[in-house]
């Protein structure tokens, strides 16, 4: 049974490569955007991963269909990416690592994905400027603030640079918690994508664990108005914190 659903996700991702090479130069940004939406969902649904949506964000300003916010989150696995996409496909920083990855690598870029060397300051400066240009064109820019996985349980610190790209975008920034639980509620340890475990490892881990429930909590904007990137990035970093908890 699991051999059969790796062997369906390798089908889905050559169907992905198909899509992106042949039909995406064809067609408009919203085809783009149903159908990322819609390979995600599907992807999510071989791994036995259902996304179940927490909106803590009803009492703040909508912005559930501008793309004019900043999105960030807590990041717990390579899974996160694709939860996210199935509310609303956004263009991620990444870590360049994940270029490298076979297939992944390649439909994350024609996805739109944003490759950032680590350690690299120049690399930092050049992306937040184009991030800036993007927000402002009205494109949904995502990244994980804490600049690597963490396991469940565990929020490492936010790292402020790229935040300074909302405030002189003049946006919000929208933070999203995310948790994977099992039937019981608990958190579901195959999810983590940790230390020096391989994506093809990871993907064993997820098939093996018998499905799962990805947590999607949405909260409320944060103003990034006359705000300093690091009182921005800690205010992030407490919402998705409290988001967790509760």
């Amino acid at each position: 049974m699991i051999a059969w659903r790796f062997i369906r996700i390798i089908v889905h991702l050559f169907a992905g490569m198909l899509t992106c090479a042949v039909i995406f130069p064809l067609t408009s940004t919203a085809t783009h955007e149903a159908l990322i939406r819609r390979w995600s969902k599907n992807l999510l649904t071989i791994c036995k991963v259902r996304v179940r949506l927490i909106d803590r964000a009803a009492d703040s300003p909508s912005t559930h269909a501008s793309s004019n916010v900043l999105v960030v989150s807590n990041h717990v696995s390579w899974l996160d990416i694709f939860v996210l996409n199935t509310l609303q496909p956004c263009h991620f920083v990444a870590k360049s690592d994940i270029r490298k990855w076979p297939l992944v690598g390649w439909l994350c870029e024609k996805a739109g994905t944003i490759f950032l060397a680590r350690g690299k300051q120049r690399e930092v400066r050049r992306i937040y400027e184009g991030l800036v240009h993007q927000i402002e064109a009205g494109k949904r820019i995502a990244f994980f603030p804490e600049g690597t996985t963490a396991a469940q349980g565990a929020i490492l610190p936010f790292h402020a640079n790229l935040f300074e790209a909302a405030i002189e975008a003049r946006v919000p920034v929208q933070p999203f918690a995310i948790r994977y639980v099992d039937a019981q509620g608990a958190l579901h340890t195959a999810a983590d994508f940790i230390g020096e475990m391989t994506f093809v490892e990871s993907m064993r881990l997820i098939l093996q664990g018998g499905g799962m429930t990805a947590d999607l909590i949405r909260l409320p904007v944060i103003s990034t108005e006359n705000a300093h990137r690091r009182e921005v990035a800690q205010a992030a970093w407490v919402a998705v914190g409290d988001g967790l908890d509760s």
